[in-house]
């Protein structure tokens, strides 16, 4: 059974930093395009990052660049968001989800998600 467990949420000042885990169990991270995306109340989910297992591109939204890295531990099957200098703006409920080989660039084409882990960043 194909399983994708998000963790490592939870509430932290601007400036804070948190680490999210997404491991996947019933399959293996392999030629796959791993996303994290987020929704806050009342707004669309979108793309935050994404790494392709297949050949290590990442990629970061615009609002995340340069805060957010994407990373993977193969031996532990696991996909990490690294996030640094949180601002409240990045408030939001984090899933991670995955698609065959490739990131792709509509939240539609993820066809495995996971439950979500809530990121409140707050004073």
């Amino acid at each position: 059974q194909v399983q994708l467990v998000e963790s490592g949420g939870g509430s932290v000042q601007p400036g804070g930093s948190l680490r999210l885990s997404c491991a996947a169990s019933g399959f293996t991270l392999r030629n796959y395009g791993i996303g994290w995306f987020r929704q806050a109340p009342g707004k669309e989910r979108e793309g935050v990052s994404c790494i392709s297992t297949s050949d290590g591109t990442t990629y970061y939204e615009d609002s995340v660049k340069g805060r957010f890295t994407i990373s993977r531990d193969n031996a532990k099957n696991t996909v990490y968001l690294q996030m640094n200098t949180l601002k409240p703006e990045d408030t939001a409920v984090y899933y991670c989800a995955t698609r065959p080989q490739y990131c792709g660039t509509s939240v539609y084409s993820y066809d495995s998600w996971g439950q979500g882990t809530q990121v409140t960043v707050s004073s």
